[in-house]
């Protein structure tokens, strides 16, 4: 791991994106309730919370953090037709929360997935990112549209 014991603890925020494309009939199912495990959205809000929580353990050298904040929104979009997945992160300490960001985003897409793979098989993960990252000695990031 790398020595961050030099580092100031500074506030850190991190926000990463990706989604689940699928049918519009998957989507629909998805909406109403209709799947076979129970409540897709929900339980993929709830993986991607406990993901980042456990990043150091699933990612080789990162650091445990003491997270302040996990939010993982999922927003149904009619247009792809899907669901994007926004997660942030957000600690005081020595090092950046972006894997914690990406991992709580990567977990709840994969739960999507796997709560629904009975209803279609061939839904596709996409474009996973860091969106947004700010504190630390690299100060603020933002990724272009």
């Amino acid at each position: 791991m790398v020595d961050v014991s030099g580092k100031d603890v500074t506030e850190r925020i991190a926000v990463a994106e990706g989604r689940v494309v699928m049918s519009r009939e998957t989507l629909d199912k998805i909406l109403d309730g209709d799947s076979k495990k129970g409540d897709v959205l929900g339980a993929a809000r709830i993986a991607g919370i406990m993901a980042a929580k456990k990043t150091h353990q699933l990612i080789p050298l990162c650091h445990p953090l003491q997270l302040t904040k996990v939010t993982v929104d999922l927003s149904p979009d009619h247009r792809l037709p899907g669901i994007l997945v926004e997660a942030t992160a957000k600690v005081s300490g020595q090092t950046g929360v972006e894997m914690e960001a990406l991992t709580a985003v990567s977990i709840a897409c994969l739960t999507i997935y796997d709560m629904a793979k009975a209803i279609q098989r061939d839904m596709k993960i996409e474009n996973i990112r860091l969106v947004e990252k700010q504190g630390g000695k690299s100060g603020h990031y933002k990724a272009k549209e």
